[in-house]
């Protein structure tokens, strides 16, 4: 048995309802799914598989908890992390060095790795995770799904006895995902036990060995075979068409520091409409959000924009929270728009009633991610960019997205969604645009 947890019950500080509450599971050999919604508790249990809970996090346990025969609590992290390779949801907080390779050699380092053999190690871990290409880049010029795959390759390089992956595939292409998906069953089919936590679990479930489903703090094992795909998604039905040309890209030729991503696009958008960005990772869906929003001066041609609040959601939504509580980060987005809309109304909408007074960076990935669109999409926004939005959500939450969305179009919004989610882009999309290689290739019309 590659860990059990018996009867454990963990409360972070200052929280007087646990996180995890009797959790009695075994992970063993092959690939372990876990399932369940935002805010449920799968990143609290993934964390006590490398002792992050209770070491680094604080707070109170009972019961107890083995990991390769090693007690969670009496063994130190640095021990742990030997045996454990963890990647996490935000890969943007897990990098330490600037270059990927020296990234992806980190752990090793760490670990007294010899030298002579450490290019060799670094090498194949690269190619496994499907990032051999991104050899000698910076890691902070690197897209949201190519930091994720390098985070992969870390632990790859570490040959762990037990690979945790919590949501590894949220920001990732579909090549990506099958890499990341293939790199699993390498790992399991090697005798080593993984462990993934993930919201979109067609392709996973159909190599999965056993399944946890972890909600409200209970855990409990279910056979991967009763394991059913949710409903479809709703079809956000317009109510009116798009409306006058809302903004507009003329021969743009964009990227970080003279280092052009984009070549010579020609893009526009209406009012009312829904744009959605398909694409590689890496193929330069950011950069041409950021051009539209104006946060990176084009290094040729013209962006024309209508006068209007633009809403910006980045790939990393922490960086927007900065408040006290959710519902000060919707406060302050309304008075700066001079907007009387009750907070509760997006609160209610994106399913953050209960979380409303909590402070932001202390909830999960997926909560995250509704606390930052509720920070910038109240007060009805003329233009809405929307990096990866559904990132770490659940089905409801996802739905709840739909239909928040479709409302701004319909009241005027013009909005462009950088996405990898085809529920998402088939629910809204008027249009699709590939964003491949520094081009940008409209796909034609989805409705009419």
């Amino acid at each position: 048995m590659a860990a059990r947890l018996t009867d454990l019950t963990y409360w972070y500080p200052d929280s007087a309802l646990p996180a995890l509450d009797g959790v009695s599971v075994d992970f063993g050999d092959g690939i372990t799914v876990v399932a369940g919604p935002s805010g449920g508790g799968k990143s609290t249990l993934l964390r006590v598989l490398n002792g992050l809970v209770p070491h680094f996090h604080g707070g109170r346990i009972a019961g107890s908890a083995q990991v390769a025969g090693m007690d969670i609590v009496q063994t130190p992290t640095r021990s742990l992390a030997r045996t454990v390779g963890f990647v996490f949801q935000d890969p943007e907080l897990q990098a330490v060095y600037d270059i990927v390779e020296r990234e992806v050699a980190f752990g090793l380092e760490n670990i007294g790795f010899p030298a002579a053999a450490m290019r060799d190690r670094v090498d194949e871990a690269l190619v496994q995770a499907g990032v051999e290409h991104l050899a000698g880049r910076q890691v902070r010029t690197l897209s949201g799904g190519e930091r994720q795959r390098v985070a992969i390759a870390s632990v790859l390089a570490m040959r762990p006895q037990m690979i945790v992956l919590d949501e590894p595939t949220s920001q990732l292409d579909p090549e990506g995902s099958s890499l990341v998906i293939s790199a699993a069953i390498r790992m399991s089919e090697a005798g080593r036990s993984v462990v993934i936590s993930e919201h979109r679990l067609e392709r996973l479930m159909q190599v999965a060995a056993s399944m946890v489903v972890v909600d409200a703090g209970h855990a409990e094992r279910q056979e991967p075979s009763t394991w059913r795909p949710a409903g479809p998604s709703i079809d956000a039905v317009r109510t009116r068409p798009p409306g006058a040309e809302a903004w507009s890209l003329s021969g743009v030729t964009a990227g970080p520091a003279r280092d052009a991503v984009l070549h010579q696009v020609d893009l526009g958008g209406r009012r009312g409409e829904v744009l959605a960005l398909s694409g590689p990772n890496g193929g330069g869906k950011t950069t041409l959000l950021r051009v539209i929003a104006g946060a990176l001066e084009p290094l040729a041609g013209t962006v024309e924009r209508r006068p209007g609040r633009i809403a910006y959601l980045p790939q990393n939504p922490t960086a927007l929270l900065h408040r006290p509580s959710v519902r000060s980060e919707v406060e302050l987005t309304l008075d700066r728009a001079a907007d009387l809309e009750d907070p509760k109304v997006i609160l209610r909408t994106l399913g953050l009633d209960a979380l409303s007074e909590r402070y932001p960076r202390d909830l999960s990935s997926g909560e995250r991610q509704r606390a930052a669109l509720a920070a910038v999409l109240p007060g009805r926004p003329d233009l809405v960019l929307l990096d990866e939005p559904t990132r770490g959500m659940d089905s409801f939450a996802r739905t709840a997205l739909i239909r928040l969305v479709a409302a701004l179009r319909d009241a005027g919004s013009a909005i462009v969604l950088a996405t990898h989610d085809s529920e998402l882009r088939d629910a809204l999309a008027d249009r699709v645009a590939l964003v491949c290689g520094g081009k940008v290739t409209e796909q034609g019309a989805v409705r009419a």
